[in-house]
């Protein structure tokens, strides 16, 4: 089985698992396996929402216990320790480590930073790790072989972050796009995020076109955001 990816109205983590969801991914399996990762004082709650009239699925990672120190574990080392400690199959760890390397490369690179001092500021860590595993779980579970995917909406304007005011894309997120094919449409906002950057840019075989193909299942994953344009998905 293949995937396409249409990234009309860009990409992030939650967009993603909100398409597969869609498509037919179990959320019972899916917990399931999440609970393989030694997190807890989340919960993943899944809904049906609208975007500009049509119909799609929400993920969200909710932050239960407020206490929680992993929500603070920013650093490679940190999520490192997280995902070797996992009892997820070898295969989805070392995907998983790979595509956050890729980032916290990213995130030292603009920053100026060592690749060991580096923290994942905009990104709260159980958020990520969830996005990013729930996705290679997913398409596991899925039966997925080949993931391709259109040419990425990168949206427009400007993002708050702890550096100050940046343009869109964040730098982060422009760095994991390099050779990429991208444009910027005239929605005032960051339509794909770094996660969501990292995860297509690693997953995807190549960017063009829809390929040839018979279509079997539809997945439509919603972004936060609910525009009059177009849907946000």
């Amino acid at each position: 089985m293949i995937a396409y990816f249409d990234c009309s109205s860009g990409i992030s983590g939650d967009m993603i698992l909100g398409a597969l969801v869609d498509a037919g991914l179990p959320p019972q399996k899916l917990k399931k396996s999440l609970s393989c990762l030694p997190i807890k004082g989340y919960k993943l709650n899944i809904r049906k929402v609208k975007r500009a009239g049509f119909l799609a699925t929400k993920v969200n990672v909710e932050i239960q216990d407020t206490r929680c120190k992993i929500q603070d574990a920013r650093k490679w080392k940190d999520i490192e320790r997280i995902i070797k400690a996992s009892t997820l199959p070898k295969n989805i760890k070392q995907k998983g480590l790979s595509i956050f390397k890729r980032l916290f490369e990213a995130e030292a690179k603009v920053h100026g930073e060592r690749f060991e001092d580096v923290h994942l500021h905009e990104l709260g860590a159980i958020d990520c790790i969830i996005d990013i595993f729930g996705t290679l779980i997913g398409i596991d579970i899925m039966g997925i072989k080949k993931i391709y995917s259109s040419p990425l909406n990168l949206g427009s304007g400007a993002i708050k972050t702890e550096h100050g005011i940046l343009p869109v894309p964040a730098p982060a997120a422009a760095e994991l796009l390099k050779n990429v094919p991208v444009y910027s449409s005239d929605i005032n906002f960051e339509l794909t995020t770094p996660t969501g950057a990292v995860l297509i840019s690693t997953l995807a075989d190549s960017f063009g076109p829809m390929p040839d193909m018979q279509i079997s299942k539809i997945g439509a994953g919603a972004g936060s955001k609910d525009f009059k344009k177009q849907p946000n998905v």
